[in-house]
This record gives C-alpha cells, structure tokens and sequence, in this order.
C-alpha cells in the first residue's frame, strides 16, 4: 500500500499531491499530460529529492514524515529512468558489479547474478564499453543494475521515450515479462497510452502538481472522457487467456471463469498479425477500439465477421467531442467492451440499458507487439 501526502517545489513548480492511498501491488502508472508532476511525485516518494516534505508510507513503513525522511539506500528501490545513467567509465560488467557492492546485507539472497543477466538478455554484451551500446541495450543494462539491486520496489520514469518502435516494443515485453515473473511493486511513468493499457493493474491520472483521481484500468477506461483515450476514440482493454491455434491458424483469445469451465467469450484473432511467440494458457490483454465494434440485436447468419461475442447493454453516452453514441456493453463474464455507433444506428435498432445484444468485433489486437 502508497500512502501519503506530499509536497515538492521545483523553481515555479509546486508539487501538492493531496491525501492518497492505492494498493501497491503490480504495475501503478502516473500519468498526465508533461508538466503535470509525474517525475516529482516519483522523487517525493523515492526520497531522491531531500527536498519533499509531507506523509509518505510503504506499507507499514514510514519513508517520510515531515522533513524527516529514510534515506534512499535504505528504501530499497530499483531505478530505471528515460536515460539509463549508466557509468560512462565502466563497461556493462562494471556497471553491474557497482550495483551488486551496493546490495544490502539483509538482501543479498533471492536470483543470482547469472540469473538476470541470462533473463534480460545481456551477456553478450558484459566487456562492451557503454558508449558503444544502442539505445534499448543501455535499457536493459539499466533494467539488470535495478534487479541485481534486489529492490523491494521498481521506479521507471519514462524508460521506453527514447526508443525506436523495434527497441521500445522489445523493451516494453522484457519489462512486461520481468515484473510479472518477479513480482514486484512497480511505479511507472508513461505518456504512452498503449504502454497504459499493457502494463497498468492501476492508473494514478495527475494535472497541475495533484494527483485528480486513482482508478483501476477498467475503470479507467470504461469513461467516456478517459485522459488515456486519444485520436483513435474509445478502447477497450479485455482480460482472458490464450486458447489453442486452430487448424486455420486462428488464435483462441478466452475468458474463462474457472480453469475446465466454458469460455464466457472467445474472440478468434489472426496469427500472421501476431509475431510473438504464444503459450496456450498464458495470460494476455486484448485491445478493441470502439470504432471496430459494430452492434446487431440478433446473431446475424451469413457474415464472415467471426467475432459475434453476445453481451448486455449497459449505458449508452454521447460524446462530447465526436456527438457520436458510446455504447457500454458488459460481456458474460463482467467486463466491459465499447462501442462507438451514429445516432442514426441507434435510433435505427432502437437500442437501450438493458437489452441483450451481440457485439461484432472487426478486429482487435493483442497487447503483445
């Protein structure tokens, strides 16, 4: 569990974050517009700036009160921000062997050096200078360091800005991979909406040096105003499981509220779009824009649209901005899919709260690329 409130001024900006509290396990995303206190509240609360004063607690731990605050180092956190800060005079070996001297005695157990490096992927790189590093390598190399820390929670400002789409989306897997396979507390910076919708258990939205509200991802993006909704309209973010492949090269993407238990829906996706490796089983998020979500009040017959995935009406909005109709659908299993309609269609179907429908997907994505 965060809890605090905490204040930090920075030349002209004023950080107030007001009274918070949110769950700290998985992956929490500050998000806001630049400006708007993200990196200072992540300074208030890591105790890297001797500056911040207020409440602040880890769990039962108390990290600030007042001015009096726990030093970093023994708050046992692992940094990784948009520039990977590394050692200039070291190669990557050395840059590792700073970090693990700097380990704490009482946490000097858990994976092993050869461990990590294994896992994210750097051991051909260990005697290479780091001016001689791409950017996504350096990442990683700044993801090893924070691990080998043995950190009881992980800081990343911003770690994917500074990278090409090829090296941002084989950062954002390893960082998505590592903190599920590891299990620790995450606080992550972003501008990126997608990064949201992959990483996030939790958003902490901000404005103006304040934190404006704490809502999970489904209720994050289930409003039709949702800062993380951009040119593309509303999405969707659906929770399941990888099914099997079928004979058509179609991927099963599934909700299944029990391990043997039907599938509460099934959407069938097309393998030649998804290049990652998939594991039967494995967990997976789906993206669904609005606009890709048509509505029929029957299953139709004779469509070659397989996606016809039944669910309730919920609530029907306006948006203020397009004037088009936001359709709230909830599927069998509780979570929420989007559609955006005309006016005309829906005075057409004559659709309300309540009614039962079945919702024709035209394409969705798994947040895997």
């Amino acid at each position: 569990m965060f809890q605090g409130n905490l204040q930090l001024k920075l030349g002209n900006f004023e950080l107030d974050s007001g009274e918070f509290a949110f769950d700290s396990s998985g992956v929490t995303v500050l998000f806001g517009r630049s400006g708007s206190g993200k990196s200072t509240l992540l300074r208030a609360m890591s105790g890297l700036d001797k500056h911040a004063r207020g409440e602040f607690k880890f769990n039962d731990e108390i990290w600030q009160s007042g001015k009096k605050a726990l030093p970093v180092e023994q708050r046992d956190i692992g940094f990784v921000f948009q520039t990977a800060a590394l050692l200039p005079n070291k190669n990557v070996q050395g840059n590792l062997d700073y970090a693990i001297k700097r380990i704490p005695k009482q946490r000097q157990h858990g994976l092993s050096t050869e461990e990590i490096i294994e896992r994210v992927g750097i051991r051909h790189l260990l005697n290479r200078p780091v001016d001689n590093l791409s950017g996504g390598e350096r990442q990683r190399v700044a993801i090893a360091r924070a691990l080998l820390t043995r950190p009881r929670l992980l800081m990343m400002d911003e770690p994917l800005s500074a990278l090409d789409w090829r090296a941002k989306s084989e950062l954002l897997l390893l960082i998505e991979s590592v903190i599920a396979d590891y299990q620790i507390p995450t606080l992550y910076i972003t501008h990126a909406p997608v990064e949201v919708e992959r990483l996030a258990n939790r958003v902490v939205f901000m404005a103006d040096g304040r934190i404006t509200s704490v809502e999970s991802l489904a209720e994050a993006t289930g409003r039709i105003d949702s800062p993380l909704f951009t040119e593309e309209g509303p999405v969707s973010v659906l929770h399941g499981q990888l099914g099997e492949i079928d004979h058509d090269g179609l991927i099963a993407f599934e909700s299944r509220q029990q391990p043997e238990a039907e599938p509460a829906f099934t959407f069938w996706l097309n393998r030649a779009e998804h290049s990652s490796p998939h594991t039967p089983g494995a967990k997976a998020r789906l993206r669904v824009l609005a606009r890709d979500v048509a509505i029929a009040r029957h299953r139709p017959e004779g469509l070659s649209m397989l996606n016809q995935i039944p669910a309730r009406i919920e609530r029907i909005e306006v948006d203020p901005q397009t004037h088009r109709q936001v359709v709230f659908l909830t599927l069998n299993d509780g979570q929420t899919l989007i559609a955006e309609l005309s006016r005309r269609s829906v005075n057409v179907l004559n659709l309300s709260a309540d009614q039962s429908v079945f919702a024709l997907v035209k394409t969705a994505a798994l947040l895997d690329q």
